[in-house]
């Protein structure tokens, strides 16, 4: 059996203010420094800052505010949620619906966002493509309690990138942007199910991979903690390290075998 949280320890959910701050402007901070960069000619240093913010808010920033678990007000927890991931030209309440389903579900059938999993690496490059418009048809279908939230977050695209579409001739900038941010999502069935899940195991332990090591941590950003997560969905990822050391022992007791690359 799993550690309790108490057991493990119920410091794992706080997150120090100043930090929590910091989190929660970056994305602002990475859409402002691409317009800044781009306009400057620096193409290197703008292509970084869609990347990140793909990267950052579906990974970790907005999917503590699908959990959440950040500790902040509800309201403002689902404004951000709805804001951060408009971002990204996604709508924020269909990832929570999506997601939330995926850990009571997987690795059933109608796991939408794990079905990568049971797919071969070019499949689960290709799901990504069709893979928002179809998470929030079946969100919508899946829960009326946040309808309103998705109608007004899958307008707020379309009017944003008929914006972005209308202006080119001003600037492209904006299109560019938004092209950038929509490939970017791309991959999301690739890194969130085919990598780090198993739909092949017979427990929770053997569903969702092990990854430990300096290059993957270095790579990843600190973020392939996918099975500590499920484990875990309150700890915010601003503690996976933290957590992951905590629960090595039970790992091992467990035998659970890590993977890493080199060391």
């Amino acid at each position: 059996m799993q550690p309790s949280l108490n057991e493990i320890g119920r410091d794992l959910l706080v997150v120090p203010r100043w930090r929590l701050a910091l989190t929660l402007a970056t994305p602002f901070a990475l859409v402002a420094l691409f317009f800044v960069f781009a306009s400057r000619q620096w193409y290197v240093a703008a292509l970084a800052c869609p990347v990140l913010l793909s990267f950052l808010t579906y990974g970790s920033i907005s999917h503590d505010l699908v959990h959440r678990n950040l500790g902040i007000p509800r309201w403002l927890n689902e404004s951000l949620l709805s804001a951060i991931e408009l971002l990204s030209f996604r709508s924020g309440h269909a990832y929570r619906t999506v997601h939330l389903h995926h850990h009571a579900r997987f690795p059933a059938e109608d796991d939408l966002e794990g079905a990568a999993s049971r797919m071969s690496f070019v499949r689960a490059l290709f799901e990504g493509i069709t893979l928002q418009p179809r998470l929030w048809i079946f969100a919508m279908k899946k829960n009326g309690r946040d309808r309103t939230w998705m109608i007004a977050e899958a307008s707020a695209v379309v009017i944003g990138l008929g914006i972005c579409i209308a202006i080119i001739p001003i600037t492209p900038l904006p299109f560019a942007y938004a092209a950038l941010m929509i490939a970017g999502s791309w991959i999301f069935p690739l890194v969130t199910a085919f990598i780090p899940h198993d739909p092949r195991g017979g427990t929770e332990l053997q569903q969702t991979r092990l990854f430990r090591g300096r290059v993957l941590s270095l790579v990843a950003l600190e973020h392939l903690y996918h099975l500590e997560h499920h484990l875990y969905p309150q700890v915010p990822h601003h503690n996976w390290p933290a957590l992951a050391r905590r629960l090595d022992p039970f790992f091992e007791r467990e035998g659970v075998r890590p993977i890493r690359l080199w060391f």
